[in-house]
């Protein structure tokens, strides 16, 4: 038997870099281990031109504008060759943050100014001093949060966040268009008020987007000040520098929110706090996709077949909703990876521990689950056709739960001291419960209980299907 494992390319272990790649695609540039490197890159060549800007080790030139494109250069051009050499240089270091720092070194003499080519040895001379500066007083952390928090934001601003918009803002626009179809709401599975279509989706709309609201206002923080958050090399190093401003000043100038205390790690609890919105999101998500399911076992909505799209290997009538069950599963392996981070990415024991390290590998497969059930809930709203007939076809079935407003007015009247409206409650119980009527036997009880002219109009004008309240109204007020 073939031995699997030796094909070349790889063959996927995981379904995110299987069948599900195309959803999932967009992620790999921002938290792929390849994104990882490329991010410590640009941080440490960013550190590295941030120390020479300010002069901050006294006797060290500053670089010229066109050394410092060149060296950014190498993070725009960053790619496989890239990504092969820091595989090769991490086998001899066995330390990856260490690997980035002797790749950076080995094409500092190419980017510097000056007679000679990259072999000469005054240039090599030249290279040699200024890369003491490449990862000068830093930990291997100093580097690695702030190349997560990049990638996270950049993973949430550019990928997550658009296609979480995208959906709910389709989805809105499905509460619109239905916001006047009636349904007949099931509170405990069991027919109740009747509402709309579009005002049920519109509450699941305002209850995505509000959690977009605190995604969307995260923030992602970082640090650098050495190998126990004290500054300790650097004011050795260079003892009249004002380590703490210079620090913040580059953490700030990387667009991140600058965290003055930390042990030698940066907390974490930023991503805590982040993940267990995303999961939240999710999990409002997936409430979607199980009230979605059930409309459609219901018959309210109709799936539109796709193109050759098979529905049951043996039931050729089929159209399974597979989309929001997809979704579903998809959904559930997010948040039980999001709910570890979250809960253990805020703990390190006493002032280091490398939990963190492995921990954070997972973020993309959090994140890319994520974006799976995003995509399939997507295709699947797309897919959907609202059947009123099935819906009006329930309500009408369903006259028993006009017994609401009729006991309803009844007490209102009786408060006013109307006689005849005693026990409004219970009369109307004796008339519904537990078996079926049908709109004429709620018109001839409506009529016996000597109501006043207009509010015995108003009530035999009640059918299930107008009995909606506010409910168009509340979703073009508050989707806008």
């Amino acid at each position: 038997m073939a031995d699997l494992s030796q094909i070349t390319p790889p063959v996927p272990l995981g379904a995110l870099d299987g069948r599900y790649r195309p959803a999932v695609a967009p992620l790999v540039d921002h938290l792929s281990e390849a994104a990882l490197n490329r991010e410590r890159v640009r941080v440490e060549i960013e550190w590295f031109a941030h120390l020479s800007r300010g002069r901050v080790v006294p006797g060290v030139r500053e670089l010229s504008e066109g050394e410092l494109a060149r060296l950014r250069a190498i993070v725009d051009d960053f790619g496989a060759d890239d990504i092969a050499e820091l595989k090769a240089i991490e086998k001899e270091t066995v330390h990856d943050v260490k690997a980035v720092e002797y790749y950076l070194k080995r094409r500092l003499p190419g980017v510097l100014d000056g007679p000679g080519d990259a072999d000469s040895a005054a240039k090599q001379a030249e290279a040699a001093r200024l890369g003491e500066l490449i990862h000068f007083c830093c930990t291997s952390e100093d580097i690695n949060n702030l190349s997560y928090a990049l990638m996270v934001r950049d993973a949430m601003t550019r990928v997550w966040l658009p296609a979480a918009i995208g959906l709910v803002d389709e989805l809105g626009q499905l509460a619109r268009d239905l916001a006047d179809t009636p349904l007949l709401a099931h509170t405990h599975g069991q027919p109740a008020t009747p509402t709309t279509m579009g005002k049920e989706l519109a509450v699941l709309t305002h209850r995505l987007r509000r959690q977009l609201r605190r995604i969307e206002g995260a923030e992602y923080l970082g640090k650098l000040n050495g190998a126990t958050g004290t500054f300790g090399a650097h004011v050795v190093a260079v003892p009249e520098a004002d380590w703490p401003a210079i620090s913040r000043s580059f953490v700030e100038g990387l667009g991140l929110t600058w965290n003055p205390l930390t042990t030698q790690i940066e907390s974490h609890d930023w991503q805590a706090e982040l993940y267990a919105d995303v999961a939240r999101f999710n999990r409002v998500l997936h409430n979607l996709c199980t009230d979605v399911w059930t409309y459609i076992s219901l018959g309210y909505f109709a799936q539109v077949r796709g193109q050759g799209t098979v529905g049951s290997s043996t039931m050729p009538h089929k159209v399974n909703p597979i989309r929001f069950e997809n979704a579903e599963a998809n959904l559930e392996v997010s948040n039980a990876l999001l709910d570890v981070l979250a809960s253990t990415l805020v703990t390190s024991r006493l002032q280091r521990d490398l939990t963190d390290s492995s921990m954070q590998r997972n973020i993309g497969t959090a994140l890319g689950h994520s974006m799976v059930a995003i995509d399939n809930v997507r295709r699947g709203l797309a897919g959907l056709d609202a059947v009123p007939e099935a819906m009006a076809a329930d309500l009408d079935a369903n006259w028993e739960v006009l017994g609401e407003p009729v006991q309803s007015a009844m007490r209102a009247l009786g408060a006013q001291g109307v006689e005849g409206m005693e026990n409004p409650y219970e009369r109307l119980k004796e008339l519904t419960r537990g078996h079926r009527i049908t709109g004429d036997d709620l018109r001839k009880f409506v009529r016996g209980l000597g109501l006043p002219a207009d509010v015995e109009a108003r009530l035999v004008e009640l059918t299930p299907a107008n009995y909606v309240g506010l409910a168009p109204r509340l979703v073009r007020e508050h989707l806008r």
